[in-house]
């Protein structure tokens, strides 16, 4: 009879650990191989080579300095790796996991108000919405909500699709993040062919 207890025992042990490890998307991995953790600075660069450079910011206004939009840096002689940037998982995590929710924001001062992430709105000639860095995180908003997808070829996507967390949470008009260049400037935006990246730990 014991043994049989203890047969049952370790079968739902079993069967509850597969179930929790089901549970946890596996985490986002950097160009080490090592998972990608939060609040580690981390540069955001381009999958392929010889493009163009990492992930930063990018004034787009005549006159007008603030908001920044998330750009990438011209492709150069000595190309930069861009600014690092700090990623936060929207629930309590010590990595980030693939299609799990997180705030990112660039590290450093800036002369405007916030260096996070978020999404604005759409531009009605192109269809597109441009990513930029315009208020502190709304926890209640959807807007600074990103998430890091895998594509067919094992390289990681952002994505902006986020995780309702309530009942009544409408579903957001979701986007694959691309780069578009406009003015000669490559711009991070939605609603375009996804652009792939890899993070290197700063």
């Amino acid at each position: 009879m014991l043994r049989l207890i203890g047969s049952l025992s370790f079968i739902w042990l079993l069967m509850a650990t597969s179930t929790m490890a089901q549970t946890w998307p596996p985490p986002v991995l950097d160009a080490d191989g090592q998972p990608l953790r939060s609040g580690v600075e981390y540069y955001v660069l381009p999958a392929v080579t010889d493009l163009a450079g990492g992930l930063t910011l990018v004034n787009l206004n005549n006159g007008s300095i603030c908001p920044l939009f998330v750009g990438q840096e011209p492709l150069a002689p000595v190309v930069s790796p861009g600014t690092s940037v700090i990623f936060t998982p929207r629930v309590a995590d010590t990595v980030i996991r693939e299609t799990r929710d997180f705030t990112v924001a660039f590290t450093g001062p800036t002369i405007c108000q916030s260096t996070a992430w978020m999404v604005g709105e759409q531009n009605p000639e192109t269809s597109t919405r441009y990513i930029l860095a315009e208020t502190d995180p709304n926890p209640s908003s959807n807007a600074w909500h990103f998430n890091i997808v895998k594509n067919d070829l094992g390289l990681y996507n952002f994505q902006w699709c986020p995780n309702c967390l309530t009942e009544v949470c409408p579903r957001p008009l979701c986007g694959d993040a691309g780069i578009v260049v406009e003015n000669e400037r490559r711009l991070l935006v939605l609603d375009g062919p996804a652009f792939p990246f890899i993070f290197r730990r700063a």
